[in-house]
């Protein structure tokens, strides 16, 4: 086998193991002897801390790994900019330096550096940026090329965002923010998940911190990333993390449950075990399900959800994101991702689906049914002071009254809701 064939993969410089592709592509990997014998953790739930090699032909080290990855037309985008061919191993070793979480994944020549080198982008160069909706690999001001690798099929950019610039980083060199650009033919996209985002935190639902923000007539969101948090000494310090697909073993081809993925009720379950604090993160978790039915999110997948391991190895259902209310898009498919009680139509879920998903939970329908109620009332009170917020922050943008339309949209579900 050649080093062609080999990666590292790191945590805070330090070697966690080995990963390698077999002659059928398969990925294979091994916790390194010292990462087992002087008390590394598991990198997933999926994949237990022991000596010797996970691997086959469908393996959990190949879909935890392949989980890191961009999907669909960004992934096309990306092995053609590359000049790569497209395969997970061969996109891990171009682009694994900064994923999502805090594992680093290099080249078996190369080990990680602490230089955390960034170039500042002038206004120039982040509007042909936000143009070419982060397509920075073949056309970057440095030599050294940035080796970014987030997941989802939505192009994105990691960038450090500080004292107001924008900058890139150089190799492996930690992000602090996520840029997510307008998308063809649904232009509205970053709006949407902005106002659909700020209104699940305005009823009290964790998520991640975001920004509307533009570029002449083009706009983009900007997330600040809750997988990096400031250290004074170091700079950004990453946390481990990982998507409940990379947790329960699913390929992201199955992330979704009509594909084959997991139920709510499987992540419901692996959080009751994982938790820290289930009590807080259950509730969280089933108030999400809600906010999708209720909002609109037809997306909201088994891949839009993580488990966070905090420093003292605490692990933590992690803030929710991209929440977006794609009932309010045309040419989308509304159904939901997760099913309630067996029903993915969120237009005629009723009483006796919650009651069909709190026995699949083991959680009591009483309390199901008044977490929906809530939910319910909260949004119906919130939902006109949030869109008067979001006018009066981004009063320049210029489709206002697609805001509108999702007002209507969760005015219509909840006092659907309430009615029944």
């Amino acid at each position: 086998m050649t080093d062609a064939d080999r990666l590292n993969v790191w945590y805070e410089g330090r070697l966690v193991g080995n990963l390698w592709r077999n002659p059928a592509g398969a990925i294979g990997f091994r916790y390194g002897t010292s990462w087992v014998d002087s008390g590394g953790f598991p990198i997933s739930c999926s994949l237990p801390l022991a000596p010797g090699e996970i691997s086959s032909a469908d393996s959990p080290a190949h879909r935890f790994f392949a989980n890191l990855l961009p999907e669909g037309g960004a992934r096309e985008q990306l092995v053609r900019d590359l000049k790569i061919p497209n395969t997970e191993f061969d996109l891990l070793r171009a682009i694994g330096g900064e994923c999502a979480g805090a594992l680093t994944i290099l080249p078996a020549e190369r080990a990680p550096t602490n230089d955390g080198s960034y170039t500042i982008l002038g206004e120039d160069e982040l509007s042909h940026l936000i143009a070419r909706r982060g397509r920075i690999l073949s056309n970057t001001p440095n030599q050294a090329h940035p080796r970014l690798s987030l997941a989802g099929a939505q192009n994105k950019c990691p960038v450090l965002f500080q004292d107001g610039e924008y900058c890139l980083p150089e190799e492996a060199a930690p992000t602090s923010h996520i840029l997510k650009f307008e998308v063809r033919d649904y232009r509205h996209v970053p709006a949407y998940e902005t106002f659909t985002t700020q209104l699940a935190h305005q009823i009290g639902l964790p998520v991640v911190d975001i920004d509307l923000e533009s570029i002449g007539k083009r706009f983009f969101t900007r997330s600040e990333r809750y997988d990096r948090v400031r250290d004074n000494a170091h700079g950004l310090k990453r946390l481990h993390q990982e998507d409940f697909c990379q947790a329960l073993g699913y390929g992201h081809e199955r992330k979704y449950q009509e594909d084959g993925g997991p139920a709510f009720s499987q992540c419901l379950a692996l959080l009751r075990e994982v938790s820290s604090d289930p009590a807080i993160d259950v509730g969280n978790l089933l108030r999400w399900q809600i906010f999708n039915v209720l909002a609109g999110n037809s997306d909201g997948h088994a891949k839009n959800l993580s488990l966070l391991y905090l420093p003292g190895r605490g692990t933590r259902l992690a803030p929710f994101y991209d929440l977006i209310c794609t009932r309010a898009m045309e040419r989308i498919d509304h159904h939901l991702a997760f099913a309630v009680g067996g029903q993915r139509d969120p237009g005629i879920i009723g009483r006796n689906h919650w009651e069909t998903m709190a026995e699949e939970c083991d959680t009591g329908s009483r309390f199901l049914h008044g977490l929906v109620e809530e939910t319910a009332a909260a949004l119906l009170d919130r939902i006109g002071p949030a869109r008067a917020r979001f006018e009066a922050r981004y009063g320049s943008y210029p489709a206002l009254q697609r805001i509108e339309r999702i007002e209507r949209v969760v005015k219509r579900q909840c006092q659907r809701v309430i009615r029944s």
